[in-house]
């Protein structure tokens, strides 16, 4: 159950430890955590409970982060959401592609902390509240 002023997060990562560990830092830290391990997931979770914001990853299998940002953006409240991406994928076209096609933030999993995370997800937050 989502308490009044709760803040809602989707994390969708297909790596089952990264998932785990963003999912309990996110948790301690108050948020009422969805997750999904594919995009095929993560859109029927995002679309069906309207999180606040969401984590995506890119190489994923069934469905990948591109696939479901596409199928996102094309929901009216999709458009809308701030989408932070973590992958692997550290190459600059790959970056400057997603932030011209809307995401919010990029971050390269080999460099941040979970806290990192917590904290630019906080700061977006604080924005759009």
């Amino acid at each position: 159950m989502i308490k009044k002023d709760q803040k809602t997060i989707l994390i969708v990562e297909d790596e089952v430890v990264q998932r785990k560990s963003l999912v309990t830092k996110f948790e301690l830290e108050g948020f009422k955590v969805f997750q999904a391990s594919n995009g095929e997931e993560g859109l029927k979770v995002a679309l069906k409970n309207h999180p606040d914001i969401i984590l995506l990853d890119l190489l994923m299998p069934k469905m990948d982060g591109r696939e479901m940002l596409i199928e996102l953006y094309r929901d009216k409240w999709g458009m809308g959401v701030p989408v932070f991406i973590l992958s692997n994928l550290s190459d600059s076209k790959t970056i400057i592609e997603n932030i011209k096609n809307g995401v919010s933030d990029y971050l390269v999993k080999s460099e941040y902390k979970i806290q990192d995370v917590v904290d630019k997800v906080n700061a977006r937050l604080a924005e759009k509240f």
